[in-house]
């Protein structure tokens, strides 16, 4: 059975089945896909045409860029073009040089040599960016600088592209009489046939290039507005879905006609048009079938492995992986040295971009068609290529366990000497101790702010204020800091267990001290309650509260009623978590502590009559 349907059925229910498991697993949806594809294609042989579907699958990949690119505003994208060129260009021309030196070693000629350095210095845009995206490290040090080499590497398929034509034996590329090479149509060419660039001579090449982009550049800039605003007076919303698509599809075929990658295509207008004011409705329109097409694109890549090829010789393909992933990972954590990240993001750096990548199977298709590889040789690089980036989920999972061991190289910085005393110390100067702080220092008393991010403090320091680095859960820090003379406590810190740590180290130490906590969910509000604390402040809890109240007047409430509705609701909810942290057990599950549900139940009703309770005796009042 090879109709669409059946292989499209296939597919989709492959995806159903193996990615909530994956992810349930803790093994991230990357790795579900493509334990998906190995099923239903090389064990059980329910799909065929891998490759022609792996083309369309890798649109998912140009849809991402483009949206990273939304994300991106040039300014943005300039501030980082010391990692893209410093970073991001060592990284490929060592590994390049490394893996090439290997391969020599190996028995290859210089060229096919280079071949294999230049595939394997690039890893896999989708995977990595998928995957930190999911597990929330894309603004982390080690995120960025992941970001950052990932795009040199998508521009550096232009050159690479081009090299490869002069590396092929003299029968697969010739040189025209004006000077331009002549090479073989790639599968891509063979479907459509249609390039702008072919046959022309250098300077010709290099001058529609610049001049399709530059045409992406003005039409984002001066065309986009006209367009969106065009489409937003018919009041259809499929037409901004169908505008999206067209953008996508339409600069990616613009770049494949002037031989550029279509990823980096889309990305530069995802850049161009990341300042508009309709950048979130594309940004939602293309979202859901990038993440489809992603999802394609991985089951693919599983599904054309071939499992017949690997068993010939599985310790040979095993060990090409092995050691490649070796060799790059010591060149990116010597260079994360080198660009000084901390601890936690020089192994996110160095595991997140140790595999091959997706333009790999590309470059090695190219690769072949000229004679550069035999098909020997390139059936085991694909091999190596597909192996190495199903082993990148479990390089996730292993820095997530190294990450729990690790610290951060900031908290190697010695603290400040505290010179300063008062009767308040805040420990924790974020979103929430700023404001407790500017409050408390504008109403004429002093305090005492401690922090242990640096960056915090100097801009602190920057504005006026005052600040000291520290751990603040250090006693000595503390004792320095005054808490013996101390009134009052703030601990604001956004690690809700070092808060808790700070709390309770504060109550042995001092019984009087009035200890002021910042809760991270209700939860940590019992936590706080059995450390010590005197008044615990949830984060959300005060703007939900406020916003209830503008509800409430909307619907029909008067001001006046609104407030009391609030002022009701927020004094009940203070008994009532005290009241239930005197029954919670962080041993047992909320759900499952019949105590403490079935007291959690009396209390919501006894909120509604409370609430009804108030408002009759205020109108009564009133009356």
């Amino acid at each position: 059975m090879d109709g669409f349907l059946f292989q499209a059925s296939i597919y989709l229910l492959a995806a159903v089945i193996a990615v909530p498991i994956a992810a349930r697993l803790g093994l991230g949806s990357v790795l579900g896909y493509l334990l998906a594809g190995i099923i239903i294609g090389p064990v059980l042989h329910l799909v065929s045409a891998t490759q022609d579907l792996l083309h369309f699958a890798e649109f998912g990949v140009v849809m991402m860029l483009f949206i990273i690119g939304l994300e991106l505003e040039p300014r943005a994208l300039w501030d980082m073009r010391h990692r893209l060129v410093g970073l991001g260009g060592s990284q490929i021309v060592l590994t390049t040089l490394a893996i090439m030196a290997a391969a020599m070693v190996m028995g290859l000629a210089w060229g096919p040599a280079l071949a294999c350095g230049m595939i394997f210095a690039l890893s896999s845009t989708a995977i990595v960016l998928q995957t930190l995206s999911e597990k929330g490290l894309m603004q982390s040090g080690g995120g960025r600088s992941a970001f950052s080499v990932l795009l040199t590497q998508d521009i550096a398929v232009i050159p690479m592209l081009i090299v490869l034509p002069l590396l092929a034996v003299p029968v697969t590329a010739s040189l025209a009489p004006d000077g331009s090479i002549q090479r073989p149509l790639r599968d891509a060419d063979a479907h459509h046939a249609m390039s702008l660039v072919d046959g022309l001579p250098g300077w010709g090449v290099a001058l529609v290039t610049l001049s399709a982009v530059a045409a992406i550049i003005i039409a984002g800039v001066f065309g986009a507005r006209p367009l969106f605003r065009h489409i937003h007076s018919a009041r259809l919303p499929e037409m901004f879905t169908a505008v999206a698509l067209l953008i996508v599809a339409g600069i990616a075929f613009l770049m494949e006609l002037v031989g550029l990658s279509p990823a980096l295509g889309t990305f530069l207008a995802g850049v161009v048009l990341a300042n508009s004011e309709f950048r979130h409705q594309l940004e939602s329109d293309i979202e859901p079938f990038k993440g489809l097409l992603l999802g394609l694109f991985f089951i693919t890549v599983g599904a054309g492995v071939s499992l017949q090829a690997f068993m010939q010789e599985p310790l040979v393909i095993l060990g090409l992986a092995l050691g490649m992933i070796f060799v790059k990972g010591a060149i990116l954590h010597v260079l994360s040295h080198i660009f000084r990240l901390r601890v936690r993001g020089r192994w996110l750096f160095t595991l997140a971009l140790a595999q091959a990548g997706e333009f790999g199977f590309v470059l090695i298709s190219f690769a072949l068609q000229l004679n550069i590889f035999t098909q020997n040789l390139g059936q085991r690089l694909l091999l190596v290529v597909a192996l190495s980036m199903l082993i990148t989920p479990l390089l996730f999972i292993l820095f997530d366990l190294l990450a729990k061991r690790l610290t951060d190289t900031r908290e190697t910085r010695p603290d400040d000497p505290i010179e300063a005393d008062g009767p308040i110390i805040i420990a924790g100067i974020g979103r929430f101790g700023q404001i407790v702080n500017r409050l408390v220092q504008s109403s004429g008393f002093k305090t005492v702010v401690i922090d242990h991010d640096m960056q915090t403090i100097e801009l602190m320091r920057r504005f006026g204020f005052r600040g000291f680095f520290g751990d603040p859960t250090r006693p000595e820090l503390l004792h320095a800091a005054g808490i013996k003379d101390a009134k009052v406590l703030v601990a604001g810190l956004d690690d809700p267990k070092a808060t808790t740590k700070l709390v309770r180290f504060a109550r042995r130490t001092r019984e009087d001290l009035f200890i002021v906590a910042r809760a991270h969910d209700r939860t940590h509000v019992y936590e706080l309650y059995q450390a010590g604390a005197n008044k615990i402040v949830r984060e959300m809890f005060d703007s939900s509260l406020r916003a209830g109240r503008y509800v409430l007047e909307e619907v029909g409430m008067s001001e006046y009623e609104a407030a009391i509705a609030q002022e009701t609701f927020y004094h009940h909810d203070r008994e009532t978590v005290a009241e239930l942290a005197m029954l919670w057990d962080p041993t047992v599950p909320s759900a499952e502590n019949e105590a403490y549900v079935k007291r959690a139940r009396e209390l919501e009703k006894e909120l509604e009559t409370a609430l009804y309770t108030a408002l009759a005796e205020k109108r009564n009042d009133a009356a």
